[in-house]
């Protein structure tokens, strides 16, 4: 290999060179030129050498050149021409041409020969020019979202950051901030949700996106602001190497959500009791007949029980009026039902896993903003057939529940898990609700799916009643199981769409 790069000659790299080449004597005549010099300056090889090299400069900068010439011989080393001017060179047909030069000196034979070498500088300018526009509408943009960018190396944790990031997190300009500094002002309440979501992107066969919402305290003025972050983790030969996110201070939004879903709550809840109001005078009235009735028949057939000469026709008659009136209040108690459940069920074809997404958004809307659930999502599930509205209707409300089975025993809303699967053995999707609550004794759970039945202080009793009956309509079953520790899940099915195998 030694001997075969021995016999490569000078001339024979000179020729082959990507970049266009002159070689000068030290009189300033060219006395080599490669094709590529060639080409770029639109000569021949016989009409450009014995040129002078100012020759190939425009007129208005011949003027000192030579003294340079002749300052570089006296002094021969590498170097750029220019020091950040731009530079032109002249072609055969009077084209000037931006272009940055290379100068190296050559000894042959005792003589010392310039080599000049020419790269086109449109492209590097161009492209120059492009990363300063992309850069000024980036800072421009992160001005305008007021965004503070970080970068990660997920192999040693190295961070990377810009100045509004240090701000936000208490920092004052020109200080310093590691990973687990980064990390440690997050609320612990938001941190396990987060490092769930950070963990996740390190998967190649995932999308590698993050998205996560956490509130960070200022050290110094233990002041919480809530923050937002997106990111996404890039991968090489499958292997996690540059996570790239932004942050964004959402405090105020948050603040704005939460009253503005307080108010909504505090009309909700006034509705739903009027609602219920309502429901129990209608039953009420549709009841009071009948049961005034069975009360009148029952003291005549006590009257009669109670004699030792008694009539059975009598005792017979009151006993046949209990039992009609009886189904009367039945009936009436089924037409009202029917009544207030009128209406078809309008069904389409939708993505459950968006469905959970958006019933999370609403429940956090709720006033409850540090939820934060671990999610388990199957990315694969196929689309489900019922009404959208109406299951994300359940899905609030169980987690509204959970949420409160939660708090009740001082855990983080991150204790609550949400996942969605396929349930093969019925071919139908499985969504369940976890909490780490109390959990639920047995004999509550023979009666929490009651009317009216509730251990809410200020609840209505009728929320998993409605809900059961909404999964049925849609063609499921919703139903309680009792954890072996700690906390209930709920569960619900739903069917996929027609003739999916």
């Amino acid at each position: 290999m030694a001997n075969l790069l021995h016999n490569l000659s000078f001339q024979k790299l000179f020729d082959i060179a990507a970049d266009a080449m002159l070689l000068v004597d030290s009189s300033g005549h060219i006395v080599e030129a490669n094709f590529a010099a060639l080409q770029l300056l639109e000569y021949s090889e016989a009409t450009i050498c014995g040129l002078t090299v100012e020759a190939l400069i425009p007129e208005r900068f011949r003027g000192h050149h030579h003294q340079y010439r002749n300052g570089f011989f006296q002094n021969p080393e590498k170097r750029s021409m220019g020091d950040g001017r731009d530079l032109f060179a002249l072609s055969s047909s009077g084209k000037e041409l931006a272009v940055d030069i290379g100068l190296s000196p050559i000894k042959i034979q005792d003589q010392t020969y310039i080599l000049i070498t020419f790269y086109a500088a449109d492209k590097r300018r161009e492209t120059e020019q492009a990363l300063r526009v992309s850069n000024e509408r980036l800072e421009l943009a992160k001005q305008a979202a007021n965004l503070g960018v970080f970068d990660v190396d997920p192999q040693n944790l190295a961070l990377h950051y810009d100045e509004r990031i240090l701000e936000l997190w208490g920092k004052k300009p020109g200080e310093t901030i590691n990973y687990d500094e980064f990390i440690g002002v997050i609320n612990p309440e938001d941190r396990v949700a987060s490092a769930v979501e950070f963990n996740r992107c390190f998967d190649p066969a995932g999308d590698g996106k993050y998205y996560a919402e956490y509130r960070i305290k200022n050290p110094h003025d233990g002041v919480e602001r809530w923050v937002s972050s997106v990111g996404e983790m890039h991968f090489k030969d499958g292997k996690a190497v540059r996570f790239v996110g932004v942050a964004r201070d959402i405090t105020k939004q948050k603040l704005t959500e939460k009253i503005l879903q307080e108010q909504r709550i505090e009309t909700e809840s006034f509705y739903k009791q009027q609602i219920a109001s309502h429901t129990a005078s209608a039953i009420a009235h549709e009841l009071n007949q009948p049961l005034a009735a069975i009360s009148a028949y029952s003291e005549v057939a006590l009257h009669e029980l109670s004699h030792v000469n008694n009539h059975p026709e009598i005792l017979i008659r009151a006993l046949e009026g209990c039992v009609s009136q009886a189904q009367r209040a039945g009936t009436s108690l089924h037409e009202l039902i029917a009544f207030l459940q009128v209406g078809e069920l309008i069904t389409e074809r939708f993505d459950l896993n968006e469905t959970v997404l958006d019933a999370l958004n609403t429940t956090k809307g709720d006033g409850l903003i540090g939820l934060q659930p671990i999610l388990q999502l199957d990315r694969n599930i196929p689309l489900v057939l019922g009404n959208k509205i109406q299951i994300q209707k359940v899905l609030v409300n169980l987690l509204r529940n959970a949420i409160e089975a939660t708090n009740e025993k001082g855990q983080a809303d991150s204790a609550i898990a949400v996942s969605v699967k396929i349930y093969t053995d019925k071919n139908m999707a499985h969504v369940s609700v976890e909490d780490r609550g109390h959990g639920i004794s047995q004999e509550l759970a023979e009666r929490i799916f009651e009317p009216f039945f509730t251990t809410k202080s200020k609840g209505i009793g009728m929320g998993l009643l409605i809900s059961r009956a909404l999964i049925k309509a849609n063609g499921g079953q919703l139903w309680l199981e009792q954890n072996a520790s700690d906390g209930a899940t709920f569960h619900f099915t739903l069917p996929f769409i027609p003739n999916h195998a």
